[in-house]
């Protein structure tokens, strides 16, 4: 074999190592969940400076989340009798009653964005793309999808640095990103409540064995640190070998190979960076529960175990700002388990129909059900400060309809549970002046530290007297 020849084989030999290498760290972001994890990363947040941002005035962690019903309720039993702190409980809302104390019932809030207007048909769709991104969203079942950034995503961007995750997003339906869901409306504004961008919807998870193993590893409790510590072992491994071998094949490259090897190398850097920020936050939490086996049959229990994550997620600090969907906006499923074999879209259709009406509500209860056995775990769960994990919360729940028979958008069915760290008043029945939903997030996102938000969709200021 003459000089050259072997020397251009050591050469595609390298490219070729290079390659396997560039390979395997592409893998690298689908591993970004196996790293370890703190029990809470507050002692982190104060140590670059930053410790203000999503917690209580007491340095405990604040949490806000954003669950979604669909298709209305039936306004006579949800609304409370009476106001303010003397209020009762309607009939939907009568799971709630042990944790009354931690409840805010607000009216008043609207969402114009999601009326029809000139848009026609698309009621279901519009009334999600808009719940939390305020904003009317593009009429399109193509690619040119637009709605805007939700509150969610926004606080994320400022708060988001300060655990694993800068946010989680849930789902007990289906996932959908394109396709023409709803008189002409993509299917990616009724699957998706979180919006990064105007164009990007941050798609939800409806499978809570892979949401624990996002947030906690693979393996049997006890097992899963060990697991976490040889993944990250691997990583660094695999990053000392790209650029390792980047070094040995950068003199043999030609000008535009090395730029893009130096483009490359950058993305190599902002990973290994990635890792170290992730290592600040010490080991994993290992909780002892096991770790669960897929999406369940019964719609209930579905339910719960995504709420067992969300609860498992703010417990442990693993993220401070989450969306939860329960159903799709224009959900057609069926509830055998509390008899009723009718689809709820359909019965939401029910022009007075007595026997219909009553349907809905039943439904609507079973909602309120599933949310009143997580508020009862969150008052449950004790923090670090003394107080309670729902204390130091901010979770709405509501939809972007509020009756589903004439598909209003004002006064919408909205509930604020927790007490903000202290910075809400919960406990009663606050019946707003009409506004919009914006402005109640604005106030919210505030008391999550969120600065420099003058405007949020179609605000007109912020809510008060929350």
């Amino acid at each position: 074999m003459t000089p050259s020849l072997a020397a251009e084989r050591r050469a595609n030999l390298s490219r070729r190592r290079f390659l396997r290498g560039v390979g395997a760290l592409m893998a690298l972001p689908a591993m970004e969940s196996l790293l370890p994890r703190s029990a809470f990363a507050t002692a982190a947040a104060e140590a670059t400076g930053v410790a203000k941002l999503a917690t209580t005035a007491t340095g405990a962690p604040l949490r806000m989340a954003f669950l979604y019903i669909p298709n209305g309720v039936i306004q006579g039993n949800w609304w409370p009798e009476g106001e303010g702190a003397d209020f009762k409980l309607n009939k939907t809302m009568q799971p709630l009653e042990k944790v009354k104390h931690q409840v805010q019932v607000l009216g008043g809030l609207d969402e114009v964005n999601a009326t029809p207007g000139p848009d026609g048909a698309g009621d279901h769709a519009r009334a999600s793309g808009s719940f939390l991104t305020g904003v009317r969203v593009k009429k399109t079942a193509g690619a040119d999808i637009k709605a805007g950034i939700s509150i969610d995503q926004l606080a994320a961007s400022q708060v988001g640095h300060l655990t694993r995750f800068p946010s989680l997003e849930l789902t007990c339906d289906g996932v959908r990103k394109s396709g023409n869901c709803d008189s002409g409306y993509s299917c990616a504004y009724q699957f998706n409540l979180a919006w990064r961008s105007p164009t990007l919807p941050v798609a939800p998870e409806p499978n809570p064995r892979l949401v624990f193993e996002r947030l906690f590893g693979a393996g049997a409790p006890g097992e899963r640190r060990s697991h976490l510590k040889a993944r990250q072992e691997q990583q660094r491994s695999i990053l000392d070998f790209v650029m390792s071998d980047a070094s040995d094949i950068q003199i043999q490259l030609g000008q535009r190979d090395k730029q893009k090897l130096d483009e490359y190398l950058t993305s190599v850097r902002e990973i290994e960076k990635r890792i170290h920020e992730a290592e600040r936050f010490g080991d994993t939490p290992d909780p002892s529960i096991e770790t669960p086996s897929g999406i369940p049959q019964k719609f209930a229990d579905h339910i719960q175990l995504m709420f067992d994550m969300l609860l498992l997620a703010f417990q442990t600090d693993s993220t401070r700002v989450a969306t939860f969907l329960l159903a799709n906006d224009g959900a057609n499923r069926a509830f055998p388990e509390i008899g009723i074999p009718e689809g709820h879209h359909f019965l939401s259709h029910h022009r007075g129909n007595a026997d219909m009406m009553e349907k809905v509500a039943k439904i609507d209860h079973f909602y309120m059900e599933q949310l009143a056995k997580f508020l009862e775990k969150m008052e449950q769960a004790k923090e670090v400060d003394g107080t309670t994990l729902l204390h130091n919360s901010m979770i709405v729940y509501g939809g972007g309809i509020a009756d589903g028979n004439r598909h209003s958008h004002v006064n919408l069915p909205v509930i604020l549970a927790g007490a903000g760290g202290g910075t809400l008043t919960p406990g009663r029945y606050t019946k707003l002046s009409s506004q919009p939903m914006a402005n109640l997030f604005l106030s919210i996102a505030d008391r999550l530290g969120v600065k420099g938000v003058e405007r949020f969709g179609d605000s007109t200021a912020r809510a008060t007297g929350i």
